[in-house]
């Protein structure tokens, strides 16, 4: 029998690879989306082969008890650099009230096994925890929530730390995917002196990840439960990585160094204290 798959956040950039990626693996994918969730930018094998819930139109313990998921994947997030003040409710609402309704919403409905996205920005400086902006703030208050439902309710899960991520039809905002177009239009992108270092994944390498979490968790293998890093396992300065990138391409890329300051809080050196999750490899090295 198909192992049963509930993935928030799917119309985002990484939750697209990890549906693809738990499909392949002959999973039965459903998703919880809203009524602004922008299904129309999946693919079309992927928009048939997904059963979706409209978590505007039923609530989220109707949805897990219809969807009755094997695994529950939580990659929905709401992401900013320097938060403005009208963006404090969205924040807390998606990144911390949502993710709680979605615990509680498993646990009436017996549902233990969850697999859950977390932030490197929770780690400034390389510490244990301090968060780099307001967003990190609320992803670390959702571990504590779910350090709550793990020692009281049996829930068992597996975090994985997201560093950055890269990989075709990227619709982000994001330096490696708004190059091609700039080079292409002849404009030219300002960027930092590109001194700080960043630490590449590739969407597919990241969404096996998941997949390779969730198989241990269906299988049983809770002695796995904890947390991880998604990582390449090291990590070059912005500028090394474009010149890396330019070379891939084959083209120069149009970039005035130090035209930009540093943002507030600018992560230099990315965190080094996890661990990989066991099994798991990179395919992607073309970077990294």
């Amino acid at each position: 029998m198909k192992r049963r798959a509930l993935i928030t956040g799917v119309t985002g950039f990484l939750g697209g690879y990890v549906a693809r990626c738990l499909l392949e693996d002959g999973w039965q994918v459903t998703a919880i989306v809203r009524a602004s969730s922008q299904v129309n930018v999946l693919p079309v094998e992927l928009r048939e082969n997904i059963q979706f819930y409209n978590a505007d139109r039923m609530k989220l313990p109707e949805i897990v008890q219809d969807a009755a998921p094997d695994v529950v994947f939580h990659l929905a997030t709401y992401y900013t650099t320097v938060h403005t003040y009208e963006e404090i409710d969205r924040l807390i609402a998606s990144n911390v009230a949502f993710g709680t309704k979605l615990l509680e919403a498993m646990d009436v409905n017996n549902v233990r096994r969850l697999v859950y996205a977390r932030s490197s920005w929770q780690h400034y400086n390389g510490d244990a925890y301090e968060p780099a902006n307001l967003y990190a703030a609320t992803k670390e208050a959702f571990d504590a929530i779910v350090k709550f439902y793990t020692a009281a309710r049996g829930l068992q899960t597996i975090s994985l730390t997201l560093f950055d991520t890269y990989g075709e039809d990227d619709r982000r905002n994001k330096l490696l995917a708004v190059l091609p177009q700039l080079a292409a239009e002849g404009r030219r992108l300002a960027l930092s002196s590109g001194e700080q270092r960043v630490d590449f994944v590739h969407a597919e390498d990241a969404a096996r990840a998941f997949l390779l979490a969730g198989n241990y968790l269906a299988d049983g293998h809770y002695e796995l439960c904890g947390d991880y890093v998604v990582s390449s396992g090291t990590a070059v300065t912005l500028r090394e990585l474009i010149r890396r990138y330019e070379e891939l391409r084959g083209e120069k890329m149009l970039v005035d160094w130090g035209a930009r300051s540093y943002r507030e809080r600018e992560i230099m050196i990315p965190w080094r204290g996890g661990r990989i999750l066991p099994g798991w490899e990179r395919n992607h090295k073309e970077l990294m």
